[in-house]
């Protein structure tokens, strides 16, 4: 298995990875099949358990390998600086879109909207999805260039596997995350089919942030560093700018705490058993 797949092109690859953390999403959105509401506890445990996978993703998968690749290509004292500089423009970058693409976060009201408004206003389902989509191509990209890193030469077991574990737990989250969008849809009046849909929908853009981190990587190998950092930093933004408030507005600020908790602890233990 190992053999074939460090065989294998890495944007064929991340490609593929990205199509499995899709069909989670739309394993998830599924779930507006079975139930027209989720209890709003068990809505913000599942954003917290999102929250906790991201946070530790972000360090294990993207931020240490970072300053690793930094140390084994010269960076010496430096080393630190790609993750840092990376970091940086990955959370102002997602600052940038989230102030122009108009969006609106799951339990708002639309008259809550973010972004630059367009003349013709959207609806609250146009401006959900959007919402939901800017969170997911952060996902995708941290994949791609988790995988584009595979490209220095031949990839040792372990830089393999982490890759294919960061994927597994950014799946693992995308889970809950489709039923929190289907699932209010259909809460709000949407049929089954069209709220599934939606809630699909929202992560289609994940291969496709695979697809070009791991080109970008593939074209410009100097970059490692400052790309897996980047994705961390987008990543960490989405968390704390959206993840972690929605769970804790709802007065059930503890259990979506102790989901935060369970869902870095399981991508812990994923990224260092597997990595």
């Amino acid at each position: 298995m190992f053999e074939w797949i460090s065989s294998q092109n890495v944007v064929l690859l991340a490609f593929l990875a990205g199509l499995f953390t899709w069909g989670c999403t739309i394993l998830g959105a599924a779930i507006v099949f079975f139930f027209k509401n989720i209890s709003r506890k068990l809505l913000d445990v599942m954003m917290g358990f999102a929250a906790g996978v991201m946070i530790a993703a972000s360090f294990w998968s993207l931020l240490q390998p970072s300053i690793a690749y930094a140390q084994d290509n010269g960076y010496g004292g430096w080393s630190w600086f790609p993750a840092a500089a990376g970091f940086l423009l990955g959370g102002f970058s997602l600052r940038i879109i989230d102030a122009l693409v108009p969006h609106l976060h799951i339990g708002d009201e639309i008259s809550q909207a973010e972004g630059i408004q367009p003349q013709k206003k959207l609806s609250k389902t146009a401006l959900l999805f959007l919402a939901i989509t800017i969170h997911n191509f952060p996902e995708g990209l941290a994949v791609g260039v988790s995988f584009g890193a595979l490209a220095t030469g031949k990839p040792s077991a372990a830089a393999v596997m982490g890759a294919i574990g960061l994927a597994v737990g950014i799946g693992l989250q995308n889970i809950p995350e489709g039923a929190a969008l289907s699932v209010p849809l259909r809460a709000d009046g949407k049929s089954r089919a069209r709220a599934f849909y939606l809630g699909s929908m929202s992560a289609i853009v994940e291969p496709i942030g695979a697809v070009l981190g791991a080109a970008l990587v593939m074209l410009m190998l100097q970059i490692i560093p400052f790309a897996l950092s980047f994705a961390a930093g987008a990543m960490i933004f989405v968390v704390v700018e959206e993840l972690i408030p929605e769970s804790q507005t709802n007065g059930n600020t503890d259990v979506a705490t102790l989901g935060l908790m369970l869902g870095f602890v399981i991508m812990m233990v994923m990224d260092v058993a597997l990595g």
